[in-house]
């Protein structure tokens, strides 16, 4: 049986579970709710306070379906109760972040601004302090989501290996390089 499938989910008191006949689970929180479609062979179920997903076989789909819909439903619980928060670092001279209107604006050493039009569900905050590195922090309740758009904001300046600029995430370890050495 899959170690992460069997695990119950278990819910926070201000968290409703609504299970559809079509398959549908909806999870609403304090903070929103989300809704995710799950294959048909899968059943979900809430008892005592506690989600739990089965499977009806052995076959190897279900095996893989079981572990990764155990695991969406508890990201989305844990989404609408808490959310999700990550943080970027622009490492470079000259790099600046600022925010306005749901838009998020990178200096990141090109010729020109970078303008990334962030979705609703994704909130986001710049801070620059004098002799620090920017920090870009992001929040939502989808996991999925929120790493995509941090993936994205990462992939306009990777970190390069030899001097670390780029961005980054916060408390990335960045292998470097040591570059050439003077002939002498």
């Amino acid at each position: 049986m899959s170690r992460i499938g069997k695990l119950p989910i278990s819910l926070p008191a201000n968290v409703q579970v609504e299970i559809n006949q079509e398959n549908t689970v909806t999870v609403k929180g304090p903070k929103g709710s989300l809704t995710t479609p799950v294959d048909r062979d899968i059943t979900v179920e809430t008892a005592d306070g506690q989600l739990v997903v089965t499977r009806p076989t052995e076959q190897k789909r279900h095996k893989a379906m079981h572990g990764l819909y155990r695991s969406l439903i508890n990201n989305m619980v844990v989404g609408v109760s808490n959310g999700y928060e990550e943080k970027l670092e622009l490492v470079g001279v000259g790099y600046k972040a600022t925010v306005a209107s749901n838009t998020l604006e990178l200096s990141l050493g090109y010729s020109h601004n970078i303008f990334l039009a962030l979705p609703k569900e994704v909130t986001a905050t710049a801070v620059t302090e004098k002799g620090k590195n920017p920090i870009v922090t992001l929040n939502s309740i989808d996991k999925q989501l929120l790493g995509q758009v941090a993936a994205k904001i990462r992939s306009l300046r990777k970190v390069e290996p030899y001097k670390g600029k780029g961005v980054r995430f916060v408390g990335e370890q960045i292998r470097r390089k040591a570059g050439k050495t003077a002939s002498k």
